[in-house]
């Protein structure tokens, strides 16, 4: 009798059709909602949900090894799902501030169709909010509860969310900034079509404009003064160094994997043999594999720590999402490197892997913030 499949070798075998699509959306930018509807069938959106809500409860381990695999085949469907994942982890922390009513309908409806959520963080002037400042997004109080109004950009999975989880601030006299849970199709949403990315061009990371939305009292989910959100949330950094760093080292895995074919049945007339044979190509492929394994080595150890219960600096999770990201780039320029012309060929993936890849960069934390913090705590400086 057959074991049954782990997790993470369904999200492989899911994978192997995902990239069979992924030049596909990849050259239109369309959205691969047959992808969610495959993992939906597979069980894996609530995945990362607590058991106590109705989800599956997986460890760390087992949702970096799922979005790993996953990026292998789609990196774009990978990103959207990570997102899904830190939205269900965050209900499952002591000090949630998700109303329990709402995550529990949030967990049931990813369990019963293709129901996602994700933040919607960015505007077009604030930037990042990791750096500070007033959104220009408002939530007004009314009688019977809000009414929020904003633009947000980069609003990765825009075309198949149900929820948005909106970054916005009150128009209290003394504003108070947090989270508003708001249906993705309540009345005063428009989505403008706006991503055309170099990268991850499945994302649907488009722009979103809310009008007047209304929402229930009780999807305020935690308002603070602004003051109040400096110091960050540790736990939520380390789990998404942990889905970044392998969504990443998915791409570069399935890089490698390309570039190892390539080798082994590129044969010029003038060697007489395949390119695997020389040595120059063997020292570079090593090289890979060690870039890879260190990577590979870093997210286990960081995910091992934290499903064990060790409270991980923002410096060390920032330091391993930062290293592991370098590390991807690496890995596929090499490749890109020593397939030369042919891994810039549109017909060949690896030119995509690169363009993917290069996106690590821009996910917060940014490198320069990683070794700041860092030199500075090295340095005992202020």
């Amino acid at each position: 009798m057959n074991a049954p499949l782990t997790w993470g070798q369904v999200a492989r075998t899911l994978a192997t059709e995902f990239a069979v699509r992924a030049p596909v959306h990849d050259h239109d930018g369309s959205f691969p909602h047959a992808n969610f509807a495959q993992l939906h069938q597979a069980g894996l959106l609530a995945l990362a949900a607590p058991r106590s809500l109705g989800g599956q409860g997986a460890s760390l381990v087992q949702l970096g090894e799922v979005i790993g695999a996953v990026a292998r085949g789609c990196p774009a469907t990978a990103l959207v799902l990570t997102m899904q994942y830190m939205q269900h982890r965050s209900m499952g922390r002591p000090t949630s501030p998700w109303p329990e009513a709402l995550a529990r309908k949030l967990v049931r409806e990813a369990v019963l169709g293709a129901s996602l959520a994700n933040a919607l963080r960015v505007e077009p002037e604030l930037g990042s909010p990791a750096r500070g400042g007033l959104p220009a997004t408002v939530a007004r109080r009314t009688a019977d509860g809000w009414r929020i109004s904003g633009h947000k950009v980069y609003s990765t999975g825009a075309p198949i969310l149900s929820w948005y989880v909106v970054w916005a601030r009150t128009d209290e006299p003394e504003p108070r900034t947090g989270s508003f849970l708001v249906p993705a199709h309540a009345p005063g949403i428009r989505i403008d079509p706006t991503w055309d990315h170099l990268g991850l061009r499945a994302s649907g990371s488009h722009d979103v404009l809310l009008h007047e939305v209304p929402i229930p009292l009780d999807h305020a989910l935690e308002l603070r003064l602004p003051k109040d959100w400096v110091q960050g949330e540790p736990g939520v950094q380390a789990d998404m160094a942990v889905l970044l760093a392998s969504l990443y080292t998915g791409i570069a895995h399935a890089a490698r994997d390309w570039l190892v074919g390539f080798l082994r049945d590129r044969a010029p007339a003038s060697l007489g043999a395949p390119l695997a044979t020389l040595q120059r190509a063997q020292e570079a492929v090593g090289r890979i594999e060690g870039l890879l394994l260190t990577n590979d080595r870093l997210i286990a150890g960081l995910a091992h720590d934290l499903d064990a219960g060790a409270q991980v600096s923002p410096v060390d999770s920032g330091l391993v999402k930062a290293t592991t990201t370098h590390n991807a780039i690496e890995a596929v320029q090499a490749a890109v490197q020593l397939s030369s012309n042919h891994g810039l060929s549109r017909k060949n993936p690896l030119e995509r892997h690169l363009r993917d890849v290069l996106c690590g960069r821009v996910h917060t934390p940014q490198d320069d913030s990683v070794y700041t913090t860092a030199g500075r705590r090295a340095l005992a400086w202020a």
